[in-house]
C-alpha cells in the first residue's frame, strides 16, 4: 500500500456518504487518506490502520516549522518514496504530522525529516502540545527587531546619501541575523526542486544583493521575518483555542488509595473504577458518576450553558465542568482519554482534515499559482528588455518582485484558519462539529425534520390517564403493562413503567421482543402480549366500545400520545401519555424560519398528538404514526426537493434518515457515543436554538472566507500589476505576500469571538 494510493479517491464538491450508526463497524478503511477531503474521512484516523494491519506503527510529530502547505508538500515528497511509509496525516493548525509506517522506521523518519531542515519532536499522549514548542520566542524576537533597525538604518542612510561603505556593513549585519534560517530552508527546498517561500525569497534577496540593492535587500529579509513572526503568534492563538478545550481538564486528581486514604495523582494515570473526590470550586478531572454528595455544577465547557445543573448520588459527571459548593465523591467511569471533553477535543481536531469545498478550491487553484509566476518572472527577466526595451538591471529587479509574490500562503492559509477558528467557537457554544465542510454549508439549510420526542419536547413523558376495557381484570393488566414497559428503552415505555405500580410477583414472560418503531411483545401462558401503537398491537378491523372512543377522543385533543396493551391483537387496556414542551423551542422554530428554512415535524407518534404539538410551535406541516423507514423515504425526497436538506433527532431511533440527509443534527448527545458517531453535528446541550446559531456561524464563515480570499487575490494582483509597471520594491512585494497573510489570519480570528448573533 503507498502514501500516492492513499491520497487518492477524494470527494468533490458537495457530495458525501454518511452510514447509519449501526453500520459503524463497516465504515472503517484499512487506509488513511492523506487528504481526508471527504467527510466521512474525518474519523479515519490513522489508528485505524495499525488496528488493521500487522507490522506497523503510529509515530505522531510536532513540527514547528511545518505551518504551510509548501512546508508539507516538502515532507510528503521525501516520504512518498519511502517504501517504509504506509500513511501520512498532516494538521497545520496544530502543526502535527501522523505517519503510519513499518516498525523499526521511526528513527530513520525523523533523520528524513531533520534533512529537510525541520526539527521533528515526538508528541506524548498526555503532553500538551504547547510544552513542544522549540527555540526562544524573546531570542527571536530581540533578533528580528535588530534586524528591522538595522535595516532602517541602512535605507535612512540611502536617503541621507551616505557612503556605500557605511551602509552596506549595516546591511549585511541586518541580513545575517535574520537570513540565515531563511536561506537553509530555502536551500533544502530547492534541493528538492520546491519552489516555497524560503526559496523564492533566498532567491529574491541574493539578487538584489548582487544588483547592488544592499537596503532593500536587508529591508525585505528584515519585514519578511518580522511579518513571519507575528503570523505564527497569531496562529498560535487559533491553535490554543482548540487545545484549550483539554486545558480544562485539572493535571491532578484527588483518588482515594487501597488503604482509605486521599491522594493526589496524575489524571492521565488514574484508571476506571476509581473513587474521587472533589472539592468545592474545584475542576472536575475525570467523567464518572456521583456516589456521596449534592452539589451544583457548571457544565458550559460541555454543554455551552453557564447555569449549573444540580448533581447527587447517581448523576453524570465530566471532565472540565467546575464543581459548586458542595464536595463530591464520584467513581470514575473511564480513563483520561476516555472522557467526553477529551473526545471532544480530539473531534474538533480531526475535524480540521475535513476540508470545506472552497478549502480544496483554494488548495487546488495554489498548485498551479506559483509556478505560473515563477515561469512570467523568468520570463519577465529573459525576455523583458528584448520585447519591452530598458536594462536587464531593471527587468531581473522586476523579476525579483514577482517571486516574492509567487508563495500562495496568504491565499492558502486563508482558508484553514477560518474554518478551525470556526470549529473551536462552536465547540465553546456546545456544537460538536464533524468537519469544516459541515460548519461552512449549514448556512444553506433550507429543510429541517425535526422529531418531536427529545426535540421539541423534553423527553420525559409522565402518565395522564388510563383506561382498561375490562374493570375487573384492572389489577392484572396494569401488573403485565408494567413488566413489558420496563422491558423497553422507549421514552413512553419508561414514563409507563414509572407511573405503573411495580408488579407484586415478576412475569416469566418468553420470546421477548422489541419492534423498532412499534412497540415490544412477548408470550405469557402461551398467549402474546404487545404493548405500544394501536395500529401495531391491536387488529385494524377491532371493535371500539363507546366508553373508550370518548376517553380516547378526549385525550387526542389535549395532544397525549398513547401506548396500547393488547392480547392476541385484542385491545385491554390504554395509556394516555403527555409530554413537555422544552423552554424556548417556539422562539427557536420562529428563528429557524425567519432564516428561511421550512421546517417539518417527523414523528412515529400518533398523528393527532402529532399536530398538536407542532401547532403549539408554530410547525405548519407535521406527519405522525411514522416508521423509521417512512423517515428515510420522506427525508430521500426532501433532498431532492431542497438545495439543503437537514434533520434533528435523537442520533439513535433516527440513525437511517439522519445519515441520508445531506446535513444532520443529533440532540441528545450529552454523553451519547451513539449521536456523536451518527450526526454530522452534535448539540451537546439539546438546546434547538443551537441550529440557528450554527447557521448564523456559518455565514459569519463564508463571510470570513470570501474577505480573505478576495484580499489575498487581489493584494498579489494589485502587485503583479505594480511590478510589471515597474512601480513595487521588493519590501513592498514582501508586504504583498506575508503582509496578506497576517492581515488574513488576523480577519480569522475574529471568528473566535462570534457569538450567538453573529
Amino acid at each position: 500500500m503507498s502514501v500516492e494510493h492513499l491520497s487518492q479517491g477524494c470527494c468533490s464538491g458537495d457530495d458525501h456518504h454518511k452510514t447509519p450508526a449501526g453500520d459503524a463497524a463497516h465504515t472503517h478503511h484499512a487506509h488513511v487518506s492523506s487528504d481526508s477531503c471527504c467527510a466521512d474521512a474525518t474519523y479515519e484516523s490513522v489508528q485505524t490502520v495499525l488496528q488493521a494491519v500487522a507490522g506497523q506503527e503510529l509515530t505522531r510529530l510536532r513540527i514547528e516549522q511545518m505551518d504551510c502547505p509548501v512546508e508539507e508538500q516538502l515532507i510528503r515528497k521525501k516520504l512518498a518514496g519511502q517504501e517504509q511509509v504506509v500513511a501520512l496525516q498532516f494538521n497545520l493548525m496544530q502543526r502535527q504530522l501522523d505517519v503510519v509506517h513499518r516498525t523499526g522506521y521511526q528513527q530513520e523518519l525523523m533523520v528524513a525529516i531533520q534533512h529537510l531542515g525541520m526539527q521533528p519532536v515526538l508528541i506524548d499522549e498526555h503532553v500538551s502540545q504547547h510544552t513542544l514548542s522549540s527555540g526562544s520566542k524573546k531570542k527571536e524576537f530581540i533578533m528580528i527587531t535588530a534586524s528591522v533597525l538595522l535595516a532602517l538604518v541602512a535605507e535612512l542612510g540611502v536617503w541621507l546619501d551616505w557612503s556605500a561603505w557605511l551602509i552596506i556593513p549595516f546591511s549585511i549585519f541586518a541580513i545575517l541575523l535574520t537570513g540565515g534560517t531563511v536561506y537553509k530552508k530555502g536551500l533544502i527546498a530547492l534541493k528538492n526542486r520546491n519552489l516555497n517561500i524560503n526559496a523564492l525569497m533566498s532567491i529574491a534577496v541574493t539578487g538584489a544583493v548582487l544588483l547592488g540593492e544592499w537596503p532593500e535587500a536587508a529591508m525585505v529579509m528584515s519585514l519578511f521575518a518580522l511579518a513571519e513572526y507575528i503570523e505564527a503568534r497569531s496562529l498560535d492563538r487559533a491553535r490554543r483555542a482548540v487545545d484549550g478545550l483539554l486545558a480544562l481538564t485539572p493535571d491532578e486528581v484527588d483518588v482515594l488509595d487501597d488503604l482509605g486514604q486521599w491522594q493526589k495523582k496524575p489524571a492521565n494515570t488514574v484508571p476506571a473504577g476509581s473513587r474521587i473526590k472533589v472539592l468545592p470550586g474545584a475542576r472536575i478531572g475525570l467523567d464518572g458518576v456521583v456516589e456521596l454528595g449534592e452539589s451544583a455544577v457548571n457544565q458550559a465547557s460541555i454543554t455551552g450553558e453557564s447555569l449549573a445543573v444540580a448533581k447527587q448520588a447517581g448523576d453524570t459527571l465530566y471532565a472540565g465542568t467546575v464543581n459548586g459548593m458542595g464536595e463530591l465523591q464520584y467513581r470514575s467511569s473511564g480513563r483520561y482519554d476516555d472522557s467526553l471533553l477529551a473526545r471532544i477535543a480530539l473531534s474538533v481536531q480531526q475535524a480540521q482534515q475535513s476540508k470545506a469545498p472552497v478549502q480544496r478550491f483554494v488548495d487546488q487553484f495554489s498548485q498551479v499559482y506559483t509556478p505560473i509566476v515563477t515561469v512570467a518572472a523568468v520570463a519577465l527577466a529573459l525576455f523583458g528588455p528584448l520585447v519591452f526595451g530598458g536594462t536587464w538591471g531593471d527587468w531581473i529587479y522586476k523579476a525579483l518582485v514577482l517571486l516574492v509574490i509567487a508563495c500562495p500562503c496568504a491565499l492558502v492559509i486563508s482558508t484553514p484558519v477560518a474554518v478551525v477558528s470556526a470549529l473551536a467557537t462552536a465547540a465553546r457554544a456546545g456544537l460538536l462539529v464533524k468537519g469544516g465542510l459541515h460548519i461552512e454549508r449549514a448556512r444553506r439549510l433550507d429543510y429541517l425534520a425535526v422529531d418531536k420526542t427529545g426535540t421539541i419536547t423534553a423527553g420525559m413523558p409522565s402518565l395522564q390517564d388510563q383506561y382498561v376495557v375490562d374493570e375487573s381484570r384492572r389489577a392484572e393488566l396494569i401488573s403485565i403493562a408494567q413488566a413489558l414497559a420496563s422491558r423497553s428503552d422507549h421514552p413512553a415505555s419508561i414514563a409507563l413503567a414509572q407511573s405503573l405500580p411495580t408488579e407484586a410477583m415478576p412475569r416469566e414472560f418468553l420470546s421477548f421482543m422489541a419492534v423498532a418503531g412499534s412497540g415490544v411483545m412477548a408470550e405469557l401462558n402461551a398467549e402474546q402480549w404487545r404493548l405500544g401503537k394501536l395500529s401495531w398491537a391491536v387488529e385494524a378491523d377491532f371493535e371500539q366500545d363507546a366508553g373508550f372512543k370518548k376517553w380516547y377522543a378526549q385525550w387526542q385533543k389535549n395532544g397525549a400520545s398513547f401506548v396500547f396493551l393488547a392480547k392476541e391483537q385484542q385491545l385491554l387496556a390504554a395509556f394516555a401519555i403527555a409530554d413537555q414542551l422544552k423552554p424556548g423551542v417556539q422562539q427557536a422554530i420562529a428563528d429557524l424560519q425567519g432564516l428561511g428554512v421550512q421546517v417539518e415535524m417527523l414523528s412515529g407518534d400518533n398523528a393527532f398528538a402529532v399536530q398538536h404539538v407542532a401547532e403549539q410551535v408554530g410547525i405548519r406541516h407535521a406527519q405522525g404514526d411514522l416508521m423509521p423507514e417512512d423517515k428515510l423515504q420522506i427525508i430521500t425526497q426532501r433532498t431532492q426537493q431542497y438545495a439543503l436538506s437537514g434533520m434533528v433527532g435523537d442520533g439513535i431511533n433516527d440513525a437511517p434518515a439522519l445519515a441520508k440527509a445531506d446535513l444532520s443534527f443529533a440532540m441528545g448527545a450529552l454523553g451519547s457515543d451513539m449521536a456523536i458517531e451518527t450526526a454530522d453535528i452534535a448539540i451537546m446541550n439539546d438546546d434547538l436554538a443551537k441550529i440557528s446559531y450554527t447557521m448564523r456561524l456559518s455565514t459569519a464563515l463564508h463571510h470570513v472566507l470570501v474577505q480573505n480570499i478576495s484580499a489575498a487575490l487581489g493584494i498579489k494582483l494589485i502587485f503583479l500589476v505594480l511590478a510589471m509597471m515597474g512601480l513595487a520594491t521588493m519590501w513592498m512585494a514582501v508586504f504583498a505576500d506575508v503582509g496578506a497573510s497576517l492581515l488574513v489570519v488576523l480577519n480569522s480570528l475574529r471568528l473566535l469571538k462570534a457569538r450567538t448573533g453573529v
